[in-house]
């Protein structure tokens, strides 16, 4: 999509669909799509936006949308055809309905996602929890977040995050656990940049075992051992409560449990035996034990590090100790603070969007609380005991424990662990129903039922941030063909269904039920819960339109709440926090013989969840345009693969490929391999399928950073790409991948069956009449063609025995010609632009397009010595400035020179 310059209608004030910081956006609809800027009235980022949230106008094409309902009828093809939303709804309805009439209400289930507003999250649990009668719905934020839930609950009473992001920027010492931050939350980390810049006195330490782009400004990293935070944190308590670091008065007037948890803390209490478990440096240790137990203003933020373990929720704990034991909580510029992934995974969590909880913070294994939300849903059958969580529940369908399922906003055949047993659950599945913006994932590709839902910019409703800001997702753009949202569908499934109380003016109308249900009782005892939204009661459609962000509890009309137990008042009954008793384990599956790696799985800084979004944007594929799997080069030789070739990684639950890359910043022993890639942009590539399923016993949260695998050579004849203006059919090669392309996509290839001028011509799809160049070296195993048409480049082919080919960037500019010159097509075919610098390599800021070459020549021509050179340059670095580090580690490589 070209930029759009003419607008159709006024800036819409909205929110990024991306990660947990909850970005404000500016919306102005254009004749072709979007202008996207920084909200700068927006509490969470003040008008910064990362590169995925500037690149949201080139994801809002229709290319690829589900724009109507369909079903897949059962013949032997499977054929998919276009239904009404009458017959899709009443096939929806009537089975479902036949199901719970044989089966009873837990042989149906809902699977839905942190991507889905507080609305659709409202009606989803209101109609499986109060009228079907089962708490057989559960989400995609199982998979990141529910190890902190859990973790909160033990120690607070509820699910609560004490602080706000301007903590960050207060604090003296952030210690960011398991988190990239700059990669996953950069607007966030922008704040903490520009706080230590303007006090660098500020100390940023980074606990994770990869040397992120994170790590690039910390203070101090600690490369610890995968799996072992609990060791870390327990000798951390220990040393505080030794050196005379606790607050003994916080601790006596708003805590309980302390013995117990420095009894189980002892075990740590050698920093020699810490340092040896966590395979940490014991000077760098007690560095940071001395940095944290002297320095007052604390915040410890973590994210899927911790969370992602089948130890999380003490990994939670043992960090929520540290505070609890020093005071450091319900203070400006301190306490523990949870980094979600998803935009609305709080949302979902303030309406009960795990399968144990209720809405409005109440808890489904308490029979007062079940009976207050019967008592305000007036609900007919309430769900009377917790239903299965998400790794449980897939397995329970495969089982034919659960015949009926509803998959909402989420993609679980790429995004599960194990997920080759979820694509064997929903084969034998007897009805699938999948929600979707988009025609074709790997999950609908299972469907009975395909149901079109509005997307980001069409639908309209809330999402809660890291920070408990509610903010408004407003639609500024038409609903594309039969599009619906969520909350509709729900809602015209109960009607068929025959069930009351889902009759809904609008979104505004759901959230001030939502809204009403948080007070509901709440000050009776038993039922008090700090989550409430007085102020928000009553709200009219303008109202609702009109809202602003702002942080619950809402206690009073438009009030904003940005810290929690200043008063050292926490939810439990006795108003005391608890500490938590948290006794180290390893991971349940451990490394050695024939699976001597773990494997550590995470995002990339240009790329969300499947890429089914992020995948229709060129500038996003520029930075990391294959999967890869990261090595120290040690284990890359013992494993018999070389830096840029293609490798297999196996574990006990299945295998994927990917290429051979060395970052400098993975420990021996240890591998990563980002989570993005799906069926549609890669052969062989889901590392879900890879995933260890084993989950934490508090949390169910699977353990995504913990698998043991083997990795050995993925033997091809030769390399390849090919940059084509359409998506070409590749079943033929052994092993590809493909993304979007400026005008192109782009196809990477590795083969087996020999290649030729013919192969080629049949690749392209070029016939003996085609504009057709090519070069052959049959002794070098190199071949090179291209397709032209009508002077203009349609596709090109490089092949190579090695997968040193020639660089993509500014072969994919040739493209944007209107016709090849006779000089154009000669250095085509040499594999190398005409002019030096025209090549720009890989990309590095993916929001201006600068690459690294551009980058290392201004650096050796200008002799620039700092990062706010290069920008003032190249502008590189100068928006969302999640490129910095690596921008900095080029500086730091052409120092020497």
């Amino acid at each position: 999509m070209g930029t759009p310059v003419i607008p159709i209608a006024a800036a819409v004030r909205t929110t990024c669909p991306y990660c947990g910081v909850g970005c404000g956006i500016k919306a102005t609809p254009m004749e072709n799509g979007a202008l996207i800027e920084g909200d700068p009235e927006h509490m969470a980022s003040r008008g910064r936006l990362c590169v995925k949230g500037s690149a949201l106008g080139e994801t809002l094409g229709l290319d690829g949308r589900l724009l109507a309902p369909a079903i897949r009828e059962h013949d032997k093809l499977r054929t998919l055809r276009t239904s009404s939303w009458d017959e899709a709804l009443d096939t929806v309805a009537s089975r479902f309905a036949s199901i719970i009439a044989e089966h009873g209400p837990d042989a149906v289930a809902l699977y839905v996602s942190g991507q889905l507003l507080t609305e659709d999250y409202y009606v989803a649990n209101k109609f499986m929890k109060g009228y079907v009668g089962s708490a057989n719905i559960d989400t995609n934020s199982r998979l990141c977040m529910s190890s902190a839930v859990a973790g909160h609950k033990r120690a607070f009473g509820e699910d609560l995050v004490p602080g706000c992001y301007e903590d960050f920027e207060l604090a003296e010492l952030v210690v960011l656990v398991g988190s990239n931050t700059a990669w996953c939350h950069p607007t966030l980390f922008q704040r903490i940049t520009k706080a230590k810049e303007a006090r660098p006195g500020l100390r940023i330490v980074a606990i994770d075992p990869r040397r992120t782009a994170t790590c690039e400004l910390a203070d101090l990293h600690l490369p610890v051992k995968a799996g072992t935070d609990v060791w870390l944190f327990n000798g951390l308590l220990s040393y505080l409560a030794r050196s005379g670091a606790a607050d003994d008065a916080f601790v006596a007037a708003h805590t309980a449990g302390l013995d117990a948890a420095l009894a189980e803390a002892d075990g740590c209490a050698s920093i020699e035996f810490v340092a040896r478990t966590c395979g940490v440096d014991p000077r760098l240790l007690l560095e940071f034990y001395e940095m944290f137990a002297a320095t007052g203003r604390v915040v410890t933020a973590f994210s899927q590090g911790v969370n992602q373990s089948s130890s999380g929720t003490d990994k939670v704990n043992s960090i929520i100790n540290c505070h609890l034991l020093t005071g450091r909580i319900g203070k400006p510029g301190m306490g523990p603070f949870s980094l979600t992934g998803q935009p609305n995974a709080m949302g979902g969590r303030e309406v009960g969007g795990l399968a144990n909880m209720l809405a409005g913070h109440l808890d489904l294994d308490k029979p007062a609380h079940r009976e207050a939300v019967r008592s305000f849903w007036d609900a007919p059958r309430m769900a009377s005991k917790p239903g299965l969580k998400a790794v449980d529940l897939f397995r329970a369908i495969e089982e034919g424990k659960v015949k009926a399922v509803w998959i909402m906003a989420t993609n679980p055949v790429v995004s599960l662990p194990d997920a080759d047993q979820v694509k064997r659950a929903l084969a034998r599945c007897e009805l699938v129903v999948v929600s979707d913006v988009t025609a074709n994932t790997d999950t609908a590709a299972f469907a009975h039922v395909l149901l079109p839902a509005l997307g980001w910019g069409e639908k309209d409703g809330t999402v809660t941030n890291s920070e408990r800001c509610i903010s408004r997702q407003r639609a500024f753009l038409p609903a594309p063909g039969e599009a619906r949202a969520d909350w509709q569908a729900i809602c015209q499934v109960a009607r068929r269904m025959g069930y009351q109380g889902f009759d809904y003016a609008g979104a505004h109308a759901i959230f001030d039920e939502h809204a009403r249900l948080s007070t509901w009782r709440n000050g009776e005892p038993g039922l008090e819960r700090a989550f409430r939204l007085d102020g928000l009661v009553g709200m009219e459609r303008a109202a609702y339109d009109a809202l602003a962000p702002l942080q619950w509890p809402v206690r009073h009309e438009r009030e904003s709440t940005p810290r929690l137990f200043a008063d050292g008042r926490f939810a439990h009954p006795d108003g005391k926090a608890r500490f938590i008793a948290t006794a180290p384990r390893a991971p349940v599956h451990a490394p050695g013989g024939e699976f001597p790696l773990v494997l550590n799985t995470g995002r990339l800084r240009d790329q969300w969840h499947t890429m089914t979004r992020t995948g229709k944007s060129p500038r996003l594929a520029g930075h990391a345009p294959e999967p890869f799997i990261d090595l120290h080069p040690h284990d890359a030789l013992t494993s018999g693969v070389r830096d840029g070739e293609l490798a297999r990684i196996t574990s006990r639950w299945g295998a994927m490929v990917a290429r051979v890359a060395h970052s400098g910043g993975i420990a021996r022993g240890a591998a990563f391999v980002p989570i993005h890639w799906n069926g549609q942009t890669a052969s062989d590539a889901r590392v879900g399928a890879v995933v260890n399923p084993e989950v934490d016993p508090v949390s169910g949260e699977p353990e995504f950073k913990h698998t043991p695998i083997r990795v050995e050579p993925f033997g091809v004849a030769w390399h390849g790409f090919v940059l084509s203006r359409e998506a070409l059919d590749l079943e033929r090669v052994a092993n590809w991948t493909r993304v979007r392309g400026a005008g192109f996509v782009r196809h990477e290839l590795g083969g087996r069956e020999p290649v030729s001028p013919e192969w080629a011509r049949g690749l392209l799809g070029a016939d003996d009449e085609a504009d057709w160049i090519e070069y052959e070296d049959k002794a070098e195993g190199m071949l090179r063609c291209a397709l032209l048409v009508d002077g203009r480049l349609e596709a090109c082919l490089f092949v190579s025995r090695r997968p040193d080919l020639p660089a993509r960037t500014w072969l994919g500019g040739l493209f944007e010609l209107e016709t090849l010159s006779p000089a154009d097509r000669a250095t085509l075919l040499a594999g190398r632009p005409k002019a030096a610098g025209r090549d720009p390599g890989p990309t590095v800021c993916s929001c201006f397009g600068v690459g690294r070459n551009t980058i290392c020549s201004a650096i050796a021509q200008q002799g620039f010595t700092d990062a706010a050179q290069v920008t003032a340059c190249l502008r590189a670095g100068g928006n969302c400035g999640s490129c910095l580090p690596e921008i900095r580690q080029l500086l730091a490589v052409a120092r020497p020179a």
